[in-house]
């Protein structure tokens, strides 16, 4: 079965297989040699039928040798299979767990998950959560709208009017190069002391609120500090918020002119290079700011533009792009004499992350010539915002065009596509240090609703690529009450610690009028925010009830999980949402997709599917049964599911006795309980407990053993109906301690382990026990202690029959350590139980294998020895004999190959080390042939929270980058003279000592910064799985001058596939590899421009305020330029270009972007 090759990874190796005739074969004495083959290369596989396997005649007085015939195999499968039965019956105690389970009946009942009620139960749960968040909201942002219009502007206010905490002032005061310690501005910043609060993840004081103010803004400045004036009476309203939902995490305001206040007060985390932290570039800022918006980004390339304005707009740009959210579409083009995108992009696209990383690399490629045509460019533009076939957010629409200047103004075509009704705001930017009359801009602007702004220096490139976004919210101002409105952000990585957050914003409006009669302000203060950690909506959820394999998920208008067991990002960077979509968060088919648009159209739902699941360790897929339910979260954009499998319908509910709560007595006296103390590890088996929360007081540890040790602590103080602990789980714990024990007593206990090769025996179980008998196998145990987060326990729960684990291996590690015989191989089955006709999988038990002894258990069982002790069997003279996995292995390959394609047992000795890894690594050959003969199917993924090691930096010792080497054509350009003078001067001053990292990451700044050092990359994964042969089958595997037979066969009541074939003697055979292993995809994942023909269903937030009648668009940014004194300027160009260095080379690096 060949499968197309995909974007990222190697293709399938190998021709797809053809069915034919396979013409016999002699018997080959001794197997000396092998008969080439005088044909040419024929299919790399055939089916062989059974008949053409018959021995032939041997040669006389010679004995003869030849490859199994399929009866004799089937039979070798058969011994192996009830070798495995018959081990697992006496060991395993899967009968003998159930007659357990029914003998202590009155110790537990069992309980039902009603899908509708649990979900519905959970939801509303949630809804009540983010409801008290939403009215402290609205008690804040009315707080802060009363505040703001009663305040009186102070033109002489003063530093040292204002007292306050600043939350960078200690970082700051430890910076002797500080310019705040300099000035000596500390003079009105408070010292707070703090103390540790769990919830937060950071110390706090809750009497004071912190203020943070961008680096790059003065913070003595007039409007900075009448800000801080009117925004100091927030505190109280902070604070009586927490006392009124004492829940409540950070309670934030982000101020249109940069400053935040947050509660409770904390030290800022400033990193260790220059803090570019802005509230305003926030997604939660930007969200609750503006409606979402279809940009079109122009940038003008003509020849005109200089090298040093060519690296302003391009780093102009992508910080424009920076402050577009998911809610959001953009395309950038490029433009001179005509127009072109300057991406795959060909229409407007979701403004997501992977999509503006396109954009961002292909800005970088922008090459300046030509003639301007702002015709061209506006027209290409309108064209792209008024082509209606494509998804886009339809409301707010604008054009920004970047140039350095010119003199048309393309009245004709603003009157052919936005006049008279101007639908689209025009904004423009003039880039860079030049002459030109800026006029033409400025009318662009002013007559299109929209703004002028300049860029003439590094500097000013971030404060000019945000501030559209108070115009974008004077409609919003205007509709008043009814844009008042609570929106919930995606989720993203909080800026002081908490983790993974989502955030309720609502905006602040200026009220105020300047005077009797005069129009209402329009202007936006800013947006309050109050962050939900993500784990304190998973607390609302059921977690153990619904087993190892069932679990909650929410996703969002966009298809984003909000909550989901797979959103675990290695990395994350602050200044992006964390975006997984559903469908790349499990394995992505049909019946998911309707469930993913019916939850976001708001539905409820109930579906019963078979899909694929991965395994928790990314190895292997199952083809399960799963029951899909969800119902929208009222009042939100959410919208919540829950997932179970079949057999997690009902669960077990520990019920200790009445006559044992009435005793009072501590945990720590219960019967059972004392099968948990150390001390009886020798004779009843290592437990290890899943640490999981059973009371408030229980100290956490990642050591089990700590773990236990402060369990038992506890315990001595705790009675069994302790407010403080959680009943369900903590007497779960208990009866399946018990109840393992007995498995203990009846089982274990009386065999001998080493008789049948058994390193250990265990059990897992839903209520947290892993029990490992006897007590020294616990030493190397290397499963997790909480069972639910075992790949062995989840899988062996979702399969019938026997699931064998080979030790987990990579190819790039050294091989299996064999020598201390500690080596083993798992093998574990579900115990499922009926009691009065309900079903349930409540434990799994299972044997640990000794890797050597089995090995050669394996050679016995596959050959024609009925005994271990018996002596091999010798093909005689005159005789003809089949071959056998153990008197032939020099010539015979016999493997048995788990589900996933790893090694588990080999009949070569050199391969034992081998075991556990993926077989394409061990005989590449013979894995293609399975593969290509459907014996396994593979599925291809993307994991898009991957991190990835940064690549190499180029060249260490360069020169500051960013600088430009004028050409001769420079020289000669009088422009290029006029804007490049004073940019030399800046670049000189302040660049290299600030600033020198904008325009491409330091390569020295990645040493000592874990976030430089990874970073959020794309990974491909591909896993095997069964085919659709299920039967004995033969093949044969043509290696052009010689071929190869082979028999593979199924082992029932397994996960184990049993390979007979001859080994290989062609180099020709070792053509394909077929790869498993995981890649990184430097395209990110699927090819993005063939994804955004086709995107996925998604819905825009409800409301959209992109236009009001009253708007005053007078204010469009009008401005003066001031032409520099030409003498001067040559005079200091003549002496600053001597000094200038030579142009680095270039290099590869993250752009510079996401740094900032």
């Amino acid at each position: 079965m060949a499968v197309p090759a995909r974007t990222c990874g190697a293709s399938l190796p190998g021709p797809a297989r053809t069915a034919l005739s396979w013409p016999g074969r002699g018997s080959r004495p001794g197997l000396s040699a092998r008969r080439p083959a005088a044909r040419p290369p024929r299919p790399l596989s055939l089916l062989l039928p059974p008949l053409l396997l018959l021995p032939l005649l041997a040669a006389p007085g010679a004995s003869a040798y030849s490859f199994p015939q399929q009866h004799t195999m089937q039979h070798w499968a058969r011994r192996l299979e009830q070798e495995i039965d018959g081990v697992m019956r006496i060991f395993g105690g899967v009968q003998q767990l159930r007659e357990i389970y029914k003998d202590n009946r009155n110790l537990f009942e069992v309980q039902e998950n009603e899908p509708q009620k649990l979900v519905e139960k959970v939801a509303g749960d949630i809804e009540s959560l983010l409801d008290r968040k939403v009215q402290a909201l609205k008690r804040l942002a009315d707080a802060a709208e009363n505040f703001q219009k009663a305040h009186r502007w102070q033109d002489n206010i003063k530093e040292e009017d204002i007292v306050y905490y600043d939350a960078k002032a200690d970082a700051e005061l430890d910076d002797p190069e500080s310019e705040d310690v300099e000035r000596g501005s500390k003079a009105s910043t408070l010292r707070l002391d703090f103390v540790e609060d769990s919830n937060f993840k950071n110390k706090v004081n809750y009497s004071y609120t912190a203020v943070q103010i961008p680096t790059d803004i003065y913070k003595g400045s007039t409007v900075i500090l009448n800000e801080l004036n009117w925004t100091e009476a927030l505190e109280n309203v902070f604070i009586e918020n927490r006392r009124r939902d004492p829940t409540l995490l950070w309670q934030v305001f982000g101020s249109a002119t940069g400053v935040t206040r947050y509660y409770p007060a904390t030290p800022w985390r400033a990193p260790k290079k220059i803090d570019l932290y802005d509230v305003r570039r926030r997604p939660w800022y930007i969200q609750g700011a503006s409606s979402p918006k279809d940009m079109v980004i122009i940038v003008d390339v003509s020849g005109s533009v200089s090298g040093l304005t060519l690296k302003l707009m391009k780093t102009s740009v992508c910080e424009m792009l920076d402050t577009l959210s998911d809610d959001d579409y953009v395309n950038v083009a490029s433009f001179n004499e005509k127009a072109q995108p300057v991406s795959c992009f060909t229409h407007l696209v979701q403004a997501n992350v992977r999509n503006k990383k396109v954009f961002k690399e292909a800005v970088q490629g922008m090459v300046a010539k030509g003639t301007t045509g702002y015709k061209a460019g506006f027209e290409y533009a309108f064209d792209q915002l008024q082509n209606s076939n494509i998804t886009r957010a339809n409301c707010n629409k604008m054009i920004m065009m970047f140039t350095d200047g010119g003199e048309d103004r393309v009245q004709d075509v603003f009157e052919k596509y936005n006049w008279p009704n101007r639908t689209v705001r025009v904004f423009t930017f003039s880039v860079g240090q030049h002459n030109y009359d800026v006029t033409p801009l400025q009318w662009m602007a002013c007559t299109n609703k929209g703004y002028y702004f300049e860029i003439p220096s590094i500097g000013a490139i971030r404060i000019n690529t945000q501030e559209y976004l108070d115009v974008l919210g004077r409609p919003m101002v205007l509709a008043g009450k009814e844009a008042k409105q609570v929106q919930w952000t995606n989720v993203y990585e909080d800026a002081l610690g908490l983790g993974l957050v989502v955030t309720g914003t609502l905006p602040v409006f200026n009220l105020t009028q300047d005077g009797p009669g005069e129009k209402k302000n329009q202007l936006i203060l800013g947006v309050m925010g109050i962050d939900v950690a993500l784990n304190d909506i998973k607390r609302l959820t059921p977690n153990y009830t619904l087993g190892a394999n069932g679990y909650v998920f929410a996703i969002d208008l966009n298809g984003y999980v909000l909550l989901h067991p797979s959103l675990k990002p290695q990395t994350t960077n602050f200044r992006e949402p964390v975006t997984l979509d559903f469908l790349d968060a499990e394995l992505e088919d049909e019946n998911k997709e309707e469930i993913r648009r019916s939850m976001i159209d708001g539905n409820k739902g109930h579906k019963q599917i078979r899909t694929l699941v991965k395994s928790l360790d990314e190895r292997y897929i199952d083809e399960v049964m799963r029951n899909y339910t969800w119902v929208p979260i009222r009042s939100t954009n959410y919208s919540l599911g829950l997932v179970l499998p079949p057999y997690s319908t009902f669960y077990l509910q520990a019920n200790l006795s009445d006559q044992i709560l009435q005793v009072k007595l501590p945990i720590s006296k219960l019967k059972d309980f004392e099968f948990l103390l150390p001390s009886s590890f020798e004779s009843e088996g290592h437990v290890f407990i899943a640490p999981r929360e059973y009371c408030k007081e229980l100290n956490a540890s990642d050591n089990n053993t700590e773990f236990l040790k402060n369990f038992i602590e506890l315990m001595e103080k705790v009675t069994p109906d302790s407010k403080q602990c959680n009943n369900f789980l903590l007497h779960n714990l208990i009866l399946d301690t018990g109840i393992t024990q007995q498995l203990v007593e009846r089982v274990w206990r009386d065999q001998d382990l080493n008789t049948y090769s058994l390193l250990a025996v265990f059990a897992a179980t839903d209520g947290g026990i892993t029990r490992v008998f006897p007590n020294k196998a616990a030493e190397d145990w290397t499963e997790t202690p909480e069972p639910f987060n075992a790949s062995f326990y989840r899988r062996s729960l979702d399969n019938h029959g026997y699931v064998f684990k080979p030790p987990q291996q990579d190819a790039r590690l050294r091989p299996l350590e064999l020598e201390n015989d500690t080596v083993g191989i798992l093998v574990s089955t579900a115990v499922e139980l009926s009691l009065g006709g309900r079903t349930l999988r409540p434990a799994v038990v299972g044997v640990k294998l000794d890797l050597e002894a089995w090995a050669e258990k394996f050679k016995v069982l596959a050959s024609n020895r009925t005994h271990q002790d018996q002596p091999q069997k010798q093909c005689g003279p005159n005789s003809h004999c089949e071959m056998d996995c153990e008197v032939n292995n020099e010539d015979l390959l016999c493997v048995l190959i788990d589900d996933g394609g790893f090694l588990v047992l080999s009949n070569q000795n050199h391969q034992w080390d081998q075991v556990g890894r993926f077989f394409s690594e061990v005989d590449a050959n013979l894995m293609l042939a399975l593969y290509n003969n459907s014996f396994y199917t593979r599925k291809e993924s993307y994991d898009y929270q991957a991190a990835c090691a940064p690549l190499p930096p180029g060249n260490l010792g360069a020169a500051p980058r960013g600088i430009f080497v004028p050409t001769i054509a420079d020289f000669l350009n009088l422009a290029w003279w006029t804007s490049a003078a004073a940019w030399s001067l800046f670049q000189q001053l302040l660049y290299g000592l600030i600033y020198h990292s904008w325009f491409q990451a330091d390569p020295a700044e990645a040493e000592g910064n874990p976030e430089v050092r990874e970073s959020s990359c794309v990974m491909k994964q591909t896993q095997y799985y069964f085919g659709s042969v299920n039967a004995s089958y033969n093949a044969i595997i043509d290696c052009g001058n010689c071929s190869r037979l082979f028999h593979a066969q199924r082992l029932t009541h397994t996960n184990l596939l049993f390979v007979v074939a001859e080994k290989p003697l062609c180099s020709q055979c070792e053509a394909g590899r077929l790869l498993q292993k995981e890649t990184h995809c430097p395209a990110d994942g699927p090819e993005q421009c063939e994804l955004v023909q086709r995107p996925r269903y998604r819905r825009g937030p409800h409301i959209c305020f992109d236009y009001n009648a009253t708007e005053d668009t007078s204010d469009c940014g009008r401005g003066a330029s001031f032409p520099p004194s030409l003498g001067v300027l040559v005079s200091l160009q003549l002496l600053l270009l001597l000094s200038l260095p030579p142009r680095p080379q270039p290099q590869v690096h993250a752009h510079p972007s996401r740094r900032l």
